[in-house]
């Protein structure tokens, strides 16, 4: 189940923003398809300038995960001490916490959808410097 929930965590952390564009005049007299392409080279500018479009959200689901973990085993270990099983109950703590870190990491990562701001300021100011409005990203 552990190693499913990491594939989905990493598949996931790899999916990719883009730009909103506003629908001005050079957008419309230029298309959806020249303004794709656009978007495809100043994200490629951006990344051979050194911009990094990731803001690690697999990184920070990951730690979450760890930090989980061990707070679950540490708190298993001293509740399984007091029945009188504290290694059963570390090995129950670390796994309830793995899969409770996990989840809060997906869910507080899932409310940004925002690229490093780096990339984003560097991608809009060249998007701009070709014709078009940025509106915001998603």
């Amino acid at each position: 189940m552990i190693p499913i929930a990491f594939l989905v965590v990493g598949l996931w952390g790899c999916s990719t923003t883009k730009p909103i564009l506003y629908p001005n005049t050079h957008l419309q007299s230029v298309g959806k398809d020249a303004a794709e392409q656009d978007i495809q080279t100043c994200k490629k500018l951006a990344e051979s300038a050194g911009a990094d479009e990731s803001t690690s959200k697999a990184g920070n689901v990951a730690s979450s995960t760890a930090v989980g973990a061990g707070v679950g085993a540490a708190s298993g270990a001293v509740g399984g001490a007091i029945y009188g099983a504290a290694g059963q109950g570390s090995i129950v703590g670390a796994v309830s916490g793995a899969v409770a870190g996990l989840l809060r990491g997906v869910l507080l990562s899932s409310r940004s959808s925002q690229p490093n701001p780096a990339y984003a300021n560097f991608v809009t100011r060249c998007l701009q410097e070709r014709g078009y409005e940025v509106s915001g990203w998603q």
